[in-house]
């Protein structure tokens, strides 16, 4: 689906500040992409309204992944059991490459102009 050039920038700028928030600034980032999202939250652009939406839900559910199931392996293997930390560093480096994958991917199609809806954690409905 081809849109004006005119969208294509907000919809790199979004899917580049959830790469952002993962890869060099957490917390940061995801301020930036609120403010975008917030700012162009009426865009007339299809494009723009699906990089958007999708790259803000994307990044709560980053959050909840890396943070929540984190604590939660922590929780229930104890602290100072090694397997514990096996596990957390596998389930957390490959979360985190799958995210950043799903950022790459996103981003990619922004930059070609197409919707693109990341597997498993993007919005349903755009």
């Amino acid at each position: 689906m081809n849109t004006p050039d005119v969208h294509v920038p907000i919809a790199v700028q979004a899917e580049a500040l959830y790469l952002i928030n993962l890869l060099l600034l957490p917390g940061l980032g995801f301020i930036g992409l609120l403010w975008l999202a917030r700012r162009h939250a009426n865009d007339p652009s299809a494009l723009t309204r699906c990089h958007l939406r999708q790259t803000v839900v994307a990044s709560l559910w980053a959050g909840v992944l890396l943070t929540a199931v984190t604590l939660l392996i922590v929780l229930m293997g104890g602290f100072h059991n090694p397997a514990t930390w096996i596990v957390l560093i596998l389930y957390f480096v490959c979360c985190h490459a799958v995210l950043i994958l799903f950022g790459v991917l996103g981003l990619s199609h922004a930059m070609s102009r197409q919707i693109f809806v990341y597997p498993l954690i993007g919005p349903q409905r755009w």
